[in-house]
């Protein structure tokens, strides 16, 4: 369990974040979005122990973030956005190395090693990292941070600049911790994948939290169901309608805001002799969200 209340950080008189507060339950996966400058990155910083907020708490599981950093770390996987690798180390090496900082047996290492390599689809072939594509290093840091087995994860963009395959990887990847019963935070730029991942998304705009909850909480907080209506019609020349209408390449598309504007777009359609070809229903997604909340 996860609480946050009033967090602050200030860097010098800047406000990176000002009054942050939320909770997150065991199991879930948070997303943290906002513009470039909303304070993400300061927000997963003070929930990795790396720096401390100016006023405010934090606990995870019972643990005084701000007081007890060490015993935070011992449960703890992070992955900054940018992850510098022992580039001239294998990953062999690399990831025992990380293992006998945590003080695992020498046995549990190569369990543990050969578990994440094989589970994050990663051959290394003997090679050193530094030989590795930008895929191949952000798995290396990935499965780094979970050599130790934390219940805690927090990633700073994990797929950024990946190719949209090993992106996918991945997202699906951090998707399946939660269902091995870890707690993810994490940040990301593609909207998409927070709203696919996420149970619980905070969107943060000038370092003040402006929204939280789930997809369809905030699909219910920045505007309702669209109904999109695609027809087609006999003669575009002759064709009139009192409904609104937008038409491109052929195709003709209307919208409504409720199912009794729907019902009345459809009928009206009907009897103007359109032919209803399909209808879709859409929710806000995030970007439009952010788009709304402004910088």
């Amino acid at each position: 369990m996860i609480t946050a209340r009033s967090l602050v950080k200030h860097y010098g008189d800047f406000p990176a974040l000002d009054g942050v507060t939320f909770d997150l339950d065991d199991a879930r996966i948070l997303g943290v979005i906002g513009h470039n400058g909303a304070g993400k990155t300061t927000l997963l910083k003070i929930m990795a122990g790396l720096i401390a907020p100016t006023a405010g708490s934090l606990v995870v599981d019972g643990i005084d973030v701000a007081r007890r950093p060490f015993d935070l770390k011992q449960n703890l996987g992070y992955l900054p956005e940018e992850s510098r690798l022992y580039e001239t180390m294998t990953t062999d090496a690399y990831l025992a190395f990380f293992g006998e900082i945590y003080g695992l047996p020498k046995v549990v290492i190569r369990e543990r090693r050969d578990e994440l390599l094989a589970s994050l689809a990663l051959e290394t072939d003997g090679k050193k990292i530094g030989e590795f594509s930008k895929g191949m290093k952000r798995k290396v840091a990935i499965a780094r941070s979970l050599m130790h087995d934390p219940g805690l994860l927090i990633y700073d963009e994990p797929t950024s600049g990946l190719d949209p395959m090993t992106s996918r990887s991945v997202l699906d990847y951090v998707k399946g911790l939660r269902d091995r019963g870890k707690t993810v935070i994490f940040s990301a730029h593609n909207l998409f994948q927070v709203e696919e991942a996420c149970d619980l998304v905070l969107i943060l705009r000038r370092g003040k939290v402006v929204a939280k909850g789930t997809m369809p909480e905030l699909r219910e907080t920045f505007g309702s169901i669209t109904y999109r209506v695609f027809f087609r019609i006999p003669d575009a020349v002759a064709f009139a309608t009192s409904v609104g209408y937008s038409a491109s390449d052929g195709r003709y598309l209307t919208e409504a805001h409720s199912v009794e504007e729907l019902n009345r777009t459809t009928a009206a359609l009907a009897a103007d002799g359109a032919m209803i070809e399909r209808i879709e229903s859409r929710y806000p997604t995030l970007e439009e969200m952010l788009l709304k909340i402004g910088r």
